[in-house]
């Protein structure tokens, strides 16, 4: 079993999504994605798992999302997600992708849908 979980360890969901994971004997590989963005073709392949659009993925509160004019609704696919790779803390946390299933971790037992075969 595959599982990759996009980690920020200050995020008290992101950190109780992964202790669920581990409580289910679970080794994910863990991606601090604050440190290491992903690319576009990545969170391309995220979004499409997740089934939701790059505008659904954003966090809205922060303020680079004002800082990168998010608000404004006609922009494209491709604008969001070029505003995600700049600004990686603009993106919802914590994924969690399990043989190419994918869920927010918001709140944490979320990810548990997951690991049911």
């Amino acid at each position: 079993m595959s599982v990759i979980i996009y980690h920020n360890p200050r995020c008290s969901k992101s950190r109780k999504a992964l202790e669920l994971l581990e409580q289910h004997q679970q080794q994910p590989q863990v991606i601090e994605y604050l440190k290491t963005p992903p690319d576009a073709q990545t969170l391309k392949a995220i979004l499409a798992k997740l089934g939701i659009t790059a505008r659904e993925l954003l966090r809205s509160k922060e303020d680079e999302y004002q800082l990168a004019g998010l608000d404004d609704l006609t922009l494209s696919e491709e604008d969001i997600i070029e505003a995600m790779i700049k600004y990686p803390k603009l993106i919802e946390r914590p994924i969690v992708i399990i043989d190419g299933k994918a869920a927010i971790g918001r709140p944490p037992e979320n990810v548990l849908s997951l690991l049911e075969k």
